[in-house]
């Protein structure tokens, strides 16, 4: 079936939606689609005109930021950002020896002097353009196009338009595709690169709970702190340096300490990461059975390899707490989704929508051509998954950081060979900067014995997998395990100068270095570009049948009134809902609100439930001043809603119905995981740090009496 053949069905796309009236608060909205949503907005009791909200270059979405990974949101003029404690937790390791652990103890910088580098690779990116350009994608595509010929005339024309946004050097541009590739935007963000670690609670605050918390409910973990961004004296971003001043943003969210109740309106808006909403069942149970699953199985293993390699020793451990921090985190999340679906069999469900569906689709005009189609989406999906397990595989059997680095060496000195239109995205000029920032952190995450011990475990694993997942000619490449030692000896690029110093040599240069790890990269190499080509290969194949599937799912969901919004996929969403409280299973409800109380019952004294002297003290002496919450009568200290989130909205800003900042997401409930697949409304919710916990742990505990009086802070009002 041609993308024509559905036109009698469909209207244009652009205005998909424009009827619709949304379900609970599903949606992932982009800004511009708002509008459409006036009268939900209206309904639950947001304020804020919707057209003012749908305007990214007007208060409040001109203050939403990523971190690229996390949202984040300005809080005052002078470039202050507030995102969660773990989002900023690569920052604060960076900064942490032995002697001054910012992890154990936190950090406060009492002037501008005083704040830390945050690091290389921690930049600030600010949205001010977003443009529709699916024409100049796709259009006049030959349909006689082989998967992999589709996919690079795509990155061609996508690479196009990268290069006529980035004229100006001080913006970063991207072309991601909405609705599995029906259509494409360009969006334009201004990439700030000097950003400063300026606040961080100690861990036992930022991450109270740790990983036995982590996507548990109730919850008392106070996960923020604060970044700055800084610019050059023309106002320009500008590469670190001591002569920079803040960065002045055009708006910034007031804070609101008046807080919130059961049943209020709130806003969230951040750069959620990925969600699967519109994939087939096939595509589900392929994650619950075999993606997941290995997940699991690897994520475990390799946390047992770290703890055992780095046992004993402080220092190896502050080296990789936030390569810990990051497997524990993706392990509970995964967990997580293996449990809802034996919980809730969201793959039957998917079932029965599919069905409907295809049903409805047999009623429509051109009946040979749809049945096509859906062939042909079943066998380009069955490609995508058996490439997907030899990818896999690969990575577990190259998973060495020092490897990763050479291979990153050695394919930017073959693409160096090529014009820089023709290179491969990620390996062109506009990226040297990220690859110079990837290899110099490693420094912080890196020890040799600890690489060694992973990347030999990870082989024997590799070696026990299916002979149909073993991508053909690795094997025969690979090093025994026994080996890996003598490689790592007879390589110098665990030395952080040795290595940056190959960027930009030539590939004949690597070739003759005796370089045991690189002549390994180099070896690899071929294997590495077959699996590259047959994966363009495959996704020229789905970004050719997947968007002409998805044309009709919008048209059938539009017959039934049901939300019309893209998967996530890193860009500035909205999404909207209510404080909720929900029911995990019968008999048992949970409150919307935890309170510092409650930090006081869990604290054992102990990792992960310790807590500082002054908080328990000032909980004690109920010293809550002004953060007091009527209606709990003490301070609160996360809540829920039923917002939609997902990975990536970490640091989201959760706003009340006027716009003000009274929340920070930074998680979501156990039940509630499945909802980047399935979103359920009845259990369907996102925890939040309230901003009068945060305000009160700045004001009694760590005395930041200098953020507090650089934001803009709306105190409730005192009773006569």
């Amino acid at each position: 079936m041609s993308t024509l053949s559905l036109k009698a069905i469909l209207l244009p796309f652009a205005v998909l939606g424009a009827t619709l009236p949304a379900q609970a608060d599903e949606g992932q909205w982009q800004p511009y689609q708002l509008p459409q949503l006036k009268s939900e907005l209206k309904r639950i009791g947001i304020t804020i005109p919707a057209e003012k909200l749908a305007d990214i270059t007007k208060h409040p979405m001109n203050t939403i930021v990523s971190l690229g990974g996390c949202s984040a949101s300005f809080v005052s003029t002078d470039g202050l950002v507030v995102t969660n404690h773990h989002c900023a937790y690569g920052a604060i390791q960076r900064n942490s020896t032995t002697a001054h652990n910012y992890i154990a103890n936190g950090f406060l910088a009492k002037t501008r002097a005083e704040e830390l580098p945050a690091g290389s690779n921690q930049l600030i990116y600010v949205t001010d353009k977003v443009e529709n350009v699916t024409d100049r994608v796709l259009k006049g595509l030959s349909a006689s196009l082989s998967g992999r010929e589709r996919s690079e005339q795509v990155e061609e024309r996508i690479k196009q338009l990268i290069a006529e946004c980035e004229q100006d050097k001080d913006y970063r541009c991207t072309v991601p595709s909405f609705h599995r590739g029906l259509e494409y935007y360009r969006i334009r963000q201004l990439m700030i690169r000097d950003v400063r670690l300026v606040y961080a609670p100690t861990e036992s605050i930022g991450n109270f709970g740790g990983d036995i918390d982590n996507f548990e409910w109730p919850r008392q973990t106070g996960d923020f702190s604060f970044l700055r961004a800084y610019v050059g004296k023309d106002g320009r971003p500008a590469d670190p340096s001591p002569d920079n001043v803040p960065y002045h943003s055009k708006d910034f969210l007031v804070v609101s300490a008046e807080g919130l109740v059961n049943g209020d309106p709130i806003l969230l808006a951040g750069y959620p990461g990925r969600t699967s909403r519109y994939k087939l069942p096939v595509e589900i149970r392929f994650a619950r059975d075999a993606t997941y699953p290995k997940y699991v199985a690897e994520a475990t293993a390799d946390l047992d390899v770290i703890a055992q390699a780095t046992k004993g020793n402080a220092e190896w451990g502050v080296r990789y707490a936030n390569v810990v921090k990051s497997i524990n985190n993706g392990l509970k999340k995964t967990q997580g989704l293996l449990d809802g679906f034996n919980r809730k069999d969201i793959a039957a469900i998917k079932d029965s929508q599919d069905a409907e569906f295809r049903q409805w689709l047999a009623k429509q005009p051109d009946t040979a051509k749809n049945n096509a189609l859906m062939a042909d989406l079943d066998a380009v999906i069955a490609a995508d998954m058996a490439l997907s397990e030899q990818q896999s595989a690969y990575n577990v059997a190259t998973s060495s950081d020092l490897l990763r680095s050479a291979r990153t060496l050695y394919r930017l000195a073959l693409e160096q060979q090529k014009p820089d239109a023709k290179r491969e995205a990620g390996y062109q000029q506009r990226d040297l900067s990220f690859i110079k920032a990837r290899l110099s952190r490693l420094e912080q995450s890196f020890i040799s014995e600890v690489d060694q011990a992973r990347w030999k475990a990870a082989l024997q694993r590799y070696q026990k997998r299916a002979a149909a997942e073993h991508p053909p000619a690795l094997d025969a490449l690979l090093p025994n395990a026994d080996a890996i030692a003598g490689l790592y000896q007879k390589s110098e690029l665990a030395d952080t100068a040795k290595r940056l110093a190959w960027i930009g040599k030539d590939a004949d240069s690597m070739t003759k270095s005796d370089d045991a790890i690189l002549q390994l990269a180099i070896k690899l190499n071929d294997v590495a570009m077959s699996l590259e080509n047959r994966r363009k290969e495959v996704d020229g194949n789905l970004e050719r049948v997947i968007p002409q599937y998805m044309q009709a799912v919008i048209a059938w969901k539009k017959s039934q009134g049901k939300p019309v919004y893209p998967d996530a996929n890193s860009t500035l969403r909205v999404t909207y809902g209510t404080v909720a409280p929900y029911s995990p299973r019968d008999g048992i409800s949970k409150g919307p609100f935890t309170t510092v109380e409650g930090i006081v019952e869990k604290t054992t004294g102990k990792e992960p439930f310790d807590s500082p002297k002054a908080l328990l003290d000032a909980i004690k002496e109920k010293r809550y001043g002004g953060f007091r919450d009527a209606a709990l009568g003490t301070v609160p200290v996360n809540f829920l809603s039923s917002a939609d989130t997902t990975g990536g909205n970490s640091g989201s800003a959760v706003m009340n119905k006027r716009g003000e900042l009274v929340g920070l997401n930074f998680d979501s409930t156990y039940e509630s995981v499945t909802k980047d697949w399935y979103f359920d409304p009845a259990i369907t919710r996102a925890i939040h740090v309230d901003i009068r916990y945060m305000l009160w742990v700045m004001k009694e505990v760590d005395h930041a009496d200098n953020l507090l009086k650089e934001m803009t802070i709306k105190y409730p009002a005192k009773k006569k």
